[in-house]
């Protein structure tokens, strides 16, 4: 298959506007402490950092909901928050961003996800996690189910988006699945290492290079294995339609059911959020898998020079189309 012409990627990109993606998945509130660095401690030898200001953003699945609002799609994102103050601020964040708010499902028993990252001089001194990991209560996940069979018959694609906080379970993706291809919408998870096979039988998988050899290995230490043995082992060992793998530096690749492998080369370390997000909006386009992998790439190419969670313009978007050779 020849690489589609930039008109072709443009007339994608435009056709995110009329995409609705349904975004399951763990939320977290980022939190960002800015400051420099003049010395060392004397009390240890670690730096003294002199913050200067803070700042809130969306996490985890909702970053993931911000990278698809930012590029005109429709997105219903689903999970759940304590009934605290980071729960109130990532709500007052989402409506700030125009991000629907509906899914939210309040859990009084836990704590909202917190992750904490100090930075100085644009570079990231220490993260701290503030949450907790057990699983989510079934009563909570029947609410979310609830939200999730209403919103996915309106909607075009389903990710899935697991952070290992608790909310992604075997019921939950059983569900999902069996929903999903009773009504023929495409599901795409955004994997954790450990849960593997709960993603029998979805649509397509995005995960990164550790992820997925990890996978193929199960948890044993890597051998000399290629990584084409790995995604098409993959692909076979889960029956999914697709594996599109994230590989840092080298780009990503795309290994499709009885298609052949396709390789992109932008870096794409630290921009999985926005590989996933801009592969569905572009499948809900009317996109190959092929197009959406070389659309996801670009994108990625973008972000990663990006500090923090970071989003596409789609101004800047067509700009680096142009720039493609």
């Amino acid at each position: 298959m020849q690489k589609p012409t930039k008109r072709r990627f443009l007339t994608l990109i435009e056709g995110f506007r009329n995409a609705r993606i349904l975004v399951v998945g763990d939320f977290i509130l980022d939190q960002f402490i800015w400051g420099r660095v003049d010395r060392i401690s004397p009390e240890a030898p670690v730096p003294v950092v002199h913050v200067q200001r803070e700042s809130f953003m969306t996490g985890g699945s909702l970053n993931v909901a911000n990278n698809i609002r930012t590029l005109g799609g429709m997105v219903y994102p689903c999970g759940v928050v304590g009934r605290d103050l980071e729960g109130r601020m990532l709500l007052k964040i989402m409506r700030r961003e125009g991000i629907d708010t509906g899914g939210i499902v309040y859990d009084p028993e836990r704590p909202t996800s917190l992750k904490t990252r100090i930075i100085a001089h644009s570079q990231q001194v220490v993260r701290f996690d503030r949450e907790k990991t057990s699983e989510i209560s079934k009563d909570r996940l029947k609410k979310i189910l609830a939200f999730i069979r209403i919103k996915i018959r309106e909607c075009d694609v389903v990710i899935i988006e697991d952070y290992g906080k608790g909310m992604v379970q075997p019921f939950l993706i059983r569900e999902i699945t069996a929903l999903a291809k009773r009504l023929r919408k495409p599901v795409l998870v955004d994997p954790k290492d450990k849960h593997f096979s709960y993603y029998q039988g979805v649509t397509v998988i995005t995960p990164n290079r550790k992820e997925a050899f990890d996978a193929y290995e199960n948890g044993r230490s890597h051998r000399d294995v290629d990584v084409d043995d790995v995604g098409k082992g993959l692909l076979k060992k889960l029956n999914l339609k697709a594996v599109l793998m994230t590989l840092g530096e080298d780009g990503m690749a795309l290994y499709e059911r009885g298609g052949p492998v396709t390789r992109e080369v932008y870096d794409v370390s630290g921009a999985g959020d926005t590989v996933i997000a801009v592969f569905a909006l572009a499948i809900a386009a009317g996109a190959s898998l092929q197009e959406g992998a070389w659309l996801a790439n670009v994108a990625a190419g973008i972000v990663v020079g990006k500090l923090g969670t970071a989003v596409v313009s789609p101004d800047e978007f067509k700009d680096a189309i142009f720039k493609t050779p």
